[in-house]
């Protein structure tokens, strides 16, 4: 015959848990966010490969690692990241908002004259990035900056 359980053993587990939760927190331990499964370099991370881990009281983590899951969220991973494992914020980058070989619109700028023509993308790049492009008509390259929109300006800024 199985012992039996109270309800008030019960409630008063979880009761002690939220408590010892709440200690954890006003002891100052720290939360780390790894990742519960292999990221591979290029792949983007997303939230259910992601996990939060408290510390042990008085252990620091580096300064250079992501403390929460929204660290990660959403970004691309530079290099392998091994589950359980501190994730450096070097290790991962935002994802581009241009691909290698994309057709983009390249704008020029310069006072009140603006040109707008066909180019693609020689390099990938975030917005504020400085990337190569190759204007479609002349064919000749060019370096300008990614816009929000994912288009690429070059001359005034």
């Amino acid at each position: 015959m199985a012992p039996r359980i109270s309800c008030s053993l019960v409630v008063a587990v979880a009761a002690g848990a939220a408590l010892f939760a709440g200690a954890a927190a006003a002891f100052g331990q720290e939360t780390v966010a790894t990742t519960n499964r292999v990221i591979y370099p290029g792949e983007t991370i997303p939230l259910d490969a992601l996990k939060e881990v408290t510390l042990r009281q008085g252990k620091v983590p580096p300064a250079s690692v992501a403390l929460s899951t929204s660290d990660l969220e959403g970004k691309v991973a530079r290099r392998t990241l091994l589950p359980g494992r501190y994730v450096a914020l070097s290790s991962v980058r935002d994802a581009w908002l241009v691909e290698r070989g994309a057709a983009v619109q390249l704008t020029f700028v310069s006072g009140p004259l603006t040109i707008s023509t066909a180019a693609v993308t020689l390099e990938p790049g975030g917005s504020g990035d400085l990337i190569k492009v190759r204007n479609v008509d002349s064919g000749k390259v060019l370096t300008g900056t990614v816009m929000g929109d994912g288009s690429v300006r070059v001359g005034d800024l």
